[in-house]
């Protein structure tokens, strides 16, 4: 059977996963335009690593119905520069989870410096690597995070707005350091469709635990007053 999926593939252009499915299909969509140094970036990549070594996030990544979940992790930065750092993963227990760690915490970052941020560029990028996954997903959404504004490209809500239309979210996590505000900025013009939400968080050392609580909040669905918040997974890390 699955030789005759690959053939099938290889004569139409498809792609042999087609029917596989999962309970999400999420992208990670990191920001790693010039305001974002050595250690930002490193403290980005070791939050989102950290997370999937979490017991807590793998806990939610099996609690669907297919107990399974795709994953892809996406550098952007201007409105013409963005890497998929990370092919699609499926993440269903803790043996894969870790291999996705251990894969973002290996991966050398692939766009440098550069004055523009494109959200917008972001998110049309990881709406195309939703459409071409291969995954029959559930649900389908976009993680966005960043520092700063969109300032290239199409405006970020007209992005945000296309990807809403095809059935997509897009959620955000807002770092404050150089805009106090920079979490309206998200959830005015980036976050959108069904149970779409923005964190923001005042530093960068508040980003593992914040985007620990964002993924467990994407991956398990939960509404949020049943999401756990980053400061109480922060105090119950080491419990």
């Amino acid at each position: 059977m699955r030789r005759a999926l690959l053939l099938v593939a290889l004569l139409f252009g498809g792609d042999a996963r087609a029917d596989e499915k999962v309970d999400l299909a999420l992208v990670l969509a990191v920001d790693v335009s010039g305001s974002i140094d050595v250690e930002e970036f490193l403290l980005q990549r070791h939050g989102y690593a950290d997370a999937f070594r979490d017991p807590r996030l793998i806990a939610a990544i099996v609690s669907g119905r297919e107990r399974r979940i795709a994953v892809t992790l996406l550098e952007w930065a201007g409105a013409s520069a963005q890497a998929q750092v990370i092919p699609w993963m499926v993440i269903g227990g803790r043996e894969a989870a870790r291999a996705l760690a251990d894969a973002i915490q290996r991966a050398p970052r692939q766009i440098f410096g550069g004055a523009s941020t494109s959200i917008s560029g972001a998110i049309d990028a990881a709406v195309r690597l939703i459409e071409k996954s291969g995954y029959a997903a559930e649900r389908r959404v976009i993680d966005v995070s960043g520092d700063g504004h969109n300032n290239a490209g199409r405006p970020a809500g007209f992005a945000r707005d296309a990807a809403v239309l095809k059935g997509i979210v897009v959620n955000g996590l807002a770092i404050l350091t150089d805009d106090g505000i920079l979490d309206v900025h998200y959830r005015d013009h980036v976050i959108g469709g069904p149970g779409a939400f923005v964190i923001g968080v005042e530093t960068f050392g508040e980003f593992k635990s914040a985007i620990l609580a964002k993924l467990i909040r994407e991956v398990a669905n939960l509404p949020e007053g049943l999401a756990p918040t980053p400061r109480q997974l922060a105090a119950t890390a080491d419990r």
